[in-house]
């Protein structure tokens, strides 16, 4: 990923992101996203881009490993959060979803992860302190919800599914308040490009839908250009 595209995926929305996989791929079914709704600590916030660094933690019920062996796996997992290429997102499976009590993004560990230069947090858990949250590390999350529970880290570096999107360590992520998008790697060197000429080519409905005296027969005339556009 180059900084022209790192720029652009900044700038674009996950929809976005998704229909122009299909353009560069040269058709429909592209298939690596979420499901179902999430909820977004900053809405209005740019998408957060960059390479997974996954994990999966549970809080339910208590770790019953010895103290030491989960002090050192939640080291193992911070070690890991600090470490590999950037920009990043960090990506966590929380293993007792759809029952999920452990708020494990609140403001210390937000602000910690945005210390290490992670660029946000997608998980099918919970998030809390929102108004406490710092900005510039957008989190995507399951749900909100006051307490941490038993939180404690299960695996790290693993694949993790979030909201049926499956996601390995280092797999390139695009998320936002719509939810999140694996990019394929083979799309790379055209995302680019298919952005771009996705956006022109919107344009063509969009411009006159927006004036006034729009009616079928601008439509219609609007639509045949688009069409003609994405042949």
């Amino acid at each position: 990923m180059n900084d022209s595209l790192l720029t652009l995926l900044k700038k674009v929305d996950t929809p976005t992101v998704c229909n122009a996989i299909e353009v560069a791929q040269g058709k429909r079914g592209f298939d690596a996203f979420t499901r179902g709704t999430m909820l977004a600590s900053h809405p209005d916030a740019p998408a957060m881009v960059g390479y997974a660094r996954t994990a999966r933690i549970a809080a339910v019920a208590p770790p019953t490993e010895a103290p030491d062996e989960i002090k050192a796996r939640r080291m193992a997992y911070y070690r890991h959060m600090s470490e590999g290429p950037r920009p990043a997102v960090t990506v966590i499976e929380d293993m007792d979803y759809p029952n999920c009590i452990g708020a494990y993004w609140g403001e210390i560990n937000t602000n910690v992860h945005k210390g290490f230069g992670l660029s946000g947090a997608l998980t099918n858990g919970v998030m809390r302190d929102l108004g406490d949250l710092p900005d510039g590390f957008p989190v995507v999350a399951g749900s909100i919800g006051p307490s941490h529970g038993f939180v404690h880290v299960k695996e790290v570096g693993t694949t993790v599914i979030v909201f049926g999107m499956q996601v390995a360590d280092g797999d390139l992520i695009h998320a936002d308040r719509h939810g999140a998008v694996v990019i394929p790697t083979d799309v790379l060197p055209t995302l680019e490009k298919a952005i771009l000429k996705l956006l022109d080519t919107e344009n063509l409905v969009l411009d006159p839908a927006r004036q006034d005296g729009f009616d079928f027969d601008a439509f219609e005339a609007a639509w045949t250009a688009f069409e003609n556009a994405r042949i």
